[in-house]
């Protein structure tokens, strides 16, 4: 009977809340001892509760290898997709993240270290981050495929081109391929916009780089790929060899340039239907910049030296005359007050002030300045030189030139990924170099690691630097 009210006595001590306490005994020796016995068992249960619920990191989240492309991170789901599935968020308080992320330094003040180099059957032309944990490269006519990685640069998914386009309403029997070139994921990272440089098959013939409006050129269309089955499931009209893409920040329109109608194409995402067709006064429109009101676009009239003010619920144009040389691709600061344009001929960037048109600077950045992207903060800007083969990094307040960084050969895409704070490089010869932004003092040797694969053929570049 003694040593059961014993055992009564800890398994209260153990149930009971704290803060309604056992009866207190007399303070002998044995009270005492029998006490030091119930501290043990509660701290015992405690360490086999914890052991039996699974290792937790400090994040909260369950440790777990990086190379497991199964892992459901604290923002990703396990797909790839970097969203949460349907059905798979927290279904409890206990469920619920319980840690806060520290805000990263100004990217101004961070210095540029190698962090990995991702090759294999690609030749990308563009990388681009869905800011939920994903990146595509877009591969052109060389492999024929969109290939998806997760922030650390590990193999999601490979989407080939291919498309039965009456499946999608169109009169045209067959299976057809396309080429892409650029891409622009929606806001909720559920799905990227893929342009098609042109469409092969019966009917179509290659696009060109020096080409016009009549000459003959076919049109092509756009992909929409679903994050969560990285399947087609929308196609798009769009001109005769459409280069970049945008989506609105509000995600109701996808926005395409088409470099040989020279005309802007805008579509409602959720239907898939073209709402305008805007023509743009110059030839080979290029890059695209939205406001983040989704009101305005702007666009980089390569073939000539302006950029294109686009007002999306019109499509009445304006322009800002006399940027540069070149203007290839553009850029929006994050309060919409800058605007900065690659100027692929003169081998500069300008900066441009949106509410005069004004250009309030141009800096010599290297050879054929192809892309550019910018910071989540708007401190940093980040220009691939394509002849050069490297990559400039510049503070924005000012322009300066931070550091220039080697990068492949051929330097033709770049991204920013907000998830991580890292940098993403296209080369067109077929490998992708990521950067990690880290604090000076941490830079270390910036050799990082190599991600190796069965290299493609070097891609051949655009002669016109489109």
């Amino acid at each position: 009977m003694r040593r059961r009210l014993r055992l009564l006595s800890v398994w209260n001590a153990v149930e009971m809340p704290a803060a309604t306490p056992p009866p207190r005994r007399s303070a002998d020796r044995r009270s005492v001892t029998r006490g030091r016995t119930v501290r043990r068992s509660v701290a015992a249960i405690l360490v086999m509760a914890v052991a039996a619920s699974g290792c937790v990191g400090t994040d909260g989240g369950a440790i777990g290898r990086r190379d497991d492309r199964r892992e459901v991170r604290a923002e990703g789901r396990s797909d790839g997709s970097g969203r949460a599935p349907d059905g798979d968020g927290p279904t409890s308080e206990t469920d619920a993240p319980t840690t806060t992320t520290e805000p990263r330094p100004p990217a101004d003040t961070l210095t540029m270290k190698k962090f990995t180099q991702i090759s294999g059957d690609i030749s990308p032309k563009s990388v681009v981050a869905s800011g939920h944990g994903v990146v595509t490269a877009q591969n052109m006519m060389y492999t024929h495929t969109v290939t998806a990685y997760d922030s650390d640069g590990k193999l999601i998914a490979t989407v080939p081109d291919s498309v039965t386009l009456s499946d999608f309403g169109i009169d045209k029997p067959g299976v057809y391929k396309g080429a892409p070139v650029e891409a622009a994921f929606t806001p909720d990272g559920g799905h990227v916009y893929v342009s098609n440089y042109s469409m092969y098959g019966p009917g179509f013939s290659e696009g060109k780089d020096k080409c016009s409006p009549g000459d003959g050129t076919t049109s092509s269309y756009l992909y929409r790929i679903s994050t969560k089955s990285w399947k087609i499931d929308q196609v798009i009209p769009a001109g005769a060899v459409p280069k970049y893409v945008a989506v609105t920040p509000d995600g109701t329109r996808v926005l395409a340039t088409n470099w040989c109608t020279w005309d802007l194409t805008i579509a409602d995402t959720e239907t898939g239907k073209v709402l305008k067709t805007v023509k743009i006064d110059g030839r080979y429109p290029r890059g695209i910049a939205v406001t983040s009101d989704s009101s305005t676009a702007y666009v980089a009239v390569m073939g000539g030296s302006d950029v294109a003010r686009v007002d999306l619920a019109s499509g009445a144009v304006s322009y800002i005359r006399n940027v540069g040389l070149g203007p290839r691709h553009i850029v929006i600061s994050p309060d919409d007050r800058s605007l900065y344009a690659t100027l692929n001929k003169g081998g500069q960037v300008a900066k441009i002030d949106t509410a005069t048109g004004r250009v309030v600077s141009r800096v010599a950045t290297g050879t054929q300045p192809r892309s550019a992207d910018i910071s989540t903060d708007g401190t940093a800007l980040y220009v691939v030189n394509y002849e050069d083969s490297n990559i400039s990094k510049f503070r924005t307040s000012d322009m300066k030139v931070l550091m220039k960084e080697p990068a492949g050969h051929h330097p033709i895409g770049i991204t920013y990924d907000d998830f991580t704070g890292r940098v993403w490089v296209a080369n067109y010869s077929g490998t992708i170099d990521v950067w990690d932004e880290v604090p000076a003092d941490g830079a270390g040797d910036g050799t990082g690691t190599t991600t190796t694969g069965p290299t493609a053929a070097a891609a051949t570049s655009e002669g016109s630097g489109g």
